[in-house]
């Protein structure tokens, strides 16, 4: 392709992200099935403009005044980049599949435009949703600059061992044999990072189920879960299953883990995901509507005797947007109120589940306190029966923390760990185990 047709393409992306309002990894995965002839470095650059005005989408809007995907999109390559507007006005040609001659009133804006500088509002040169600002300055109070800006950064790739298969040496070994680098990831026990790129799903390290793509925050959150061989433990919120599969493998097949979810579709991977990975104390289960005040009609037979309870809650993601920077500007107050709702819901429904001395572990990938903290104060206000395990409690000896701030609560975030953001409460029922 030319360079002319990557802009073009990636313009196109772009109008398709923002008419749709469908997540963006999934409308480049379409793009590039679509369009088989473009090569890997084709489908690198495209990738790369678009998400870069995914994430500088509030600067380059205010530096231009326009929200359009096309001028957007020229605005991330002269002010990002670096291109110089005739070098711009050369790639929009008019020619097959390149974007049309720049416009007098465009060269204008590009000439003009020029990034906020220190003095425009922090949402705008940090690139997220004025409604939100109050709620992170209340996460972060000084340094919400600092958390910010790591939010605007590229996630690395992470991969959790699978001990069932593997110790890290091993798998190690495995992936630089197929010529991918890597490295130990600093606080997981099982997490590796990628330091190149390569098509991990070839690999038979991984189509062995030796390794599984998890951010080394998530595997964290596992570890203070602390499953133990013999228990039973329910993934209320178990979606694709990638903490079920961790947690399965910290139990070496014994004991029983229900993975459980309201969409089976979501649920659908997770059987073929179990057995490559070598799991045979898992089962799926689909849920039907609850209320509190009648049985739980899918998990009865569960009823006080969980030793643990995963509540893996659905939430806005905010933890997440190095991996998803479209997500910041999808979400509103009216869904971050539906996420609300629907987390208070699955920690009341997890309470009935747990034993005596039993445990909740409340993990959500946000920063945002109306998730986490309130969250967990509303549900120990109405379950007094239930009281915090501080998290530092939990983690296991032998093992270095990560820098997670202090008090009961275990919080991760890009620039304090290099992780996700992540928040983990550990909730224990009755006396103490």
């Amino acid at each position: 392709m030319t360079p002319g047709a990557r802009l073009q393409s990636a313009i196109e992306i772009l109008h398709d992200i923002f008419q749709s309002g469908r997540p963006a990894d999934r409308i480049v995965e379409n793009w590039a099935r679509s369009n088989r002839y473009a090569g890997s470095k084709d489908r690198a650059a495209i990738s790369n403009l678009v998400y870069t005005v995914l994430r500088r989408r509030s600067e380059l809007s205010v530096a231009t005044g326009h929200e359009e995907a096309r001028l957007l999109a020229f605005a991330a390559l002269a002010l990002v980049e670096g291109e110089g507007v005739s070098a711009l006005a050369a790639l929009a040609d008019g020619a097959r599949h390149t974007p049309a001659p720049l416009t007098e009133e465009e060269r204008a804006v590009l000439d003009a435009a020029a990034l906020p500088g220190p003095d425009a509002a922090t949402w705008v040169r940090l690139n997220y949703p004025e409604w939100l600002h109050a709620e992170f300055e209340e996460a972060f109070g000084v340094a919400l600059e600092r958390e910010m800006a790591a939010l605007m950064d590229r996630a690395p790739t992470d991969l959790r061992v699978n001990t069932l298969k593997a110790n890290r040496e091993t798998a190690l070994a495995a992936l630089e044999e197929a010529g991918l680098s890597a490295e130990p990831c600093p606080w997981s026990p099982w997490g590796l990072r990628l330091t190149s790129r390569g098509n991990l799903p070839a690999l038979s390290v991984y189509r062995d189920g030796a390794v599984e793509i998890q951010d080394e925050g998530s595997q964290l959150a596992c570890l203070l879960a602390g499953a133990k061989p013999g228990e039973q433990i329910v993934d209320l919120c178990a979606g694709g299953g990638g903490k079920s599969l961790a947690l399965a493998a910290m139990m070496g097949n014994r004991g029983q883990i229900y993975a459980c979810d309201t969409d089976g579709r979501r649920l659908a991977p997770l059987e073929p995901r179990a057995q490559r990975a070598g799991i045979r104390n898992l089962q799926t289960l689909v849920l039907g509507p609850w209320r509190p005040d009648l049985p739980d009609p899918d998990l009865a037979a569960l009823a006080g005797r969980a030793d643990r309870v995963l509540v893996d809650a659905p939430c806005s993601g905010t933890g997440a947007w190095r991996r998803s920077p479209d997500a910041r500007w999808r979400l509103d107050p009216g869904t971050l109120e539906g996420y609300r709702a629907a987390q208070a819901e699955v920690l009341a429904r997890a309470a009935a589940l747990v034993r005596p001395g039993g445990r909740i572990v409340y993990v959500t990938c946000s920063l945002l306190p109306s998730e986490n903290e309130r969250q967990v104060e509303a549900f120990l206000a109405a379950h007094p029966d239930f009281r915090p395990v501080p998290w530092t409690a939990a983690w296991p000896e032998g093992h270095v923390p990560p820098p997670a701030t202090a008090g009961d609560w275990f919080r991760l975030s890009p620039a304090s760990a290099g992780t996700d953001g992540f928040f983990v409460a550990i909730l224990q029922r009755g006396a103490g185990e």
